[in-house]
């Protein structure tokens, strides 16, 4: 690989192709990209990285020499932990318009093009040199106005009315269906949701009771506020006072494609006892499983799970996207001991198979049921 090139910011016309990515975390320089031509990443870790850095991605990218290629699927020959960085959904939406506006075709554009474009304004705590990124980080409280505008852009591909732009600024690069920016609140960092086409207009008051039934029921969640008595937002976990976090999805860590059922709650419990080794961290794990369960949230794919790095020390991330919802054809898109239509019994059987003490589970079991049926 050859040194990082400079590309300027987006322009009216025409697109440089970038040969190469720098990654970074924090300011520290990790490693760089590349692609073959077979269109595929190629990862690199920094010299010096080697040396005192850890794994952003244990399974895909252990610290070692040489060149990583990627496997062309379930990313489209791009890393899991890289994906996780890019938008989807709503984010992909918005930036795809947002290029066409400014006379770009979207599908021209490479991986490596479009990790410039996340540049310093993704999730988590990667960064990507050269930083194409047009984000805007100030506080924003005309959510009214925001929430009319994701509504008349859901409803017509042509659509670029005045609030098109800050949406794309304030968006960053969230994933998921349902529209949603970033915002500063209160010197805090916040991920606020609007409604989707499909929701009913009581959407974010819904998602906020499930956040706070969430705390009592003894799950890890952080912050979450209903702002103008609508909006659902979330604080921000890979954001602290003292600098961003390293956040990586199941998905990522495991090349694991969320949007089909791929995998088992017994594969989070054995990641976790990989990744962590605390016992802690596997009744984390096990709480939001229960809840999901008891709430029927079918829609626990593979990319509603994730660990997150602090002090170099992984842990189960705290739980998020987490309400009632279909899954696909009204099944658990993570199955319970193989079973897409699971009963109390088969939780019990994971949890035996995942190491842990099958009669404190059926406590925790009962503590969370009871304390859901009180505030049902």
């Amino acid at each position: 690989m050859k040194n990082m090139i400079s590309v300027p910011p987006l322009e009216g016309k025409g697109l440089k192709n970038i040969k190469l990515v720098e990654v970074y975390l924090g300011n520290t320089k990790v490693g760089r990209l590349a692609l073959t031509k077979e269109g595929l990443c190629a990862f690199e870790y920094d010299a010096e990285y080697l040396t005192n850095g850890i794994s952003i991605s244990p399974f895909d990218l252990p610290l070692k020499n040489g060149v990583t290629l990627a496997k062309r699927t379930p990313f489209d020959g791009n890393f899991g932990v890289f994906d996780d960085c890019l938008p989807d959904g709503w984010g992909l939406l918005l930036f795809d318009r947002y290029l066409q506006k400014h006379g770009l075709n979207p599908g021209k554009l490479s991986l490596l093009d479009r990790l410039s474009y996340v540049g310093s304004s993704g999730r988590g705590a990667l960064e990507f040199r050269p930083d194409q990124s047009d984000m805007n980080n100030e506080e924003y409280f005309d959510f009214e106005h925001l929430a009319s505008e994701t509504q008349k852009i859901l409803g017509s591909d042509a659509y670029e009315g005045d609030a098109f732009e800050s949406l794309y600024k304030q968006g960053g690069s969230p994933g998921g269906a349902r529209p949603k920016i970033f915002t500063k609140y209160l010197g805090k960092e916040w991920l606020l949701k609007f409604r989707a086409t499909t929701d009913p207009s009581t959407i974010g008051q819904t998602e906020y009771s499930y956040s706070l039934l969430a705390k009592l029921c003894g799950l890890e969640m952080p912050e979450t506020r209903l702002f103008e008595g609508k909006y659902f937002g979330v604080e921000r976990f890979d954001r602290t006072p003292k600098g961003k976090l390293h956040v990586v999805s199941v998905a990522g860590l495991l090349n694991a494609d969320y949007r089909i059922p791929c995998l088992d709650y017994l594969n989070i419990f054995q990641l976790c006892q990989a990744l962590t080794h605390n016992m802690q961290e596997m009744w984390k794990v096990y709480r939001l499983m229960v809840f999901n369960y008891l709430i029927g949230n079918k829609d626990d794919h593979a990319k509603n799970f994730a660990f997150i790095l602090c002090e170099n020390e992984w842990h189960f991330a705290p739980a998020f996207d987490i309400l009632p919802g279909n899954g696909l054809n009204g099944y658990h898109t993570t199955s319970i001991n193989d079973s897409i239509t699971p009963s109390n019994e088969d939780l019990f059987a994971v949890v035996e198979k995942a190491g842990l003490e099958r009669n404190k589970a059926m406590t925790i079991f009962n503590e969370i049921s009871e304390k859901i049926v009180a505030n049902d």
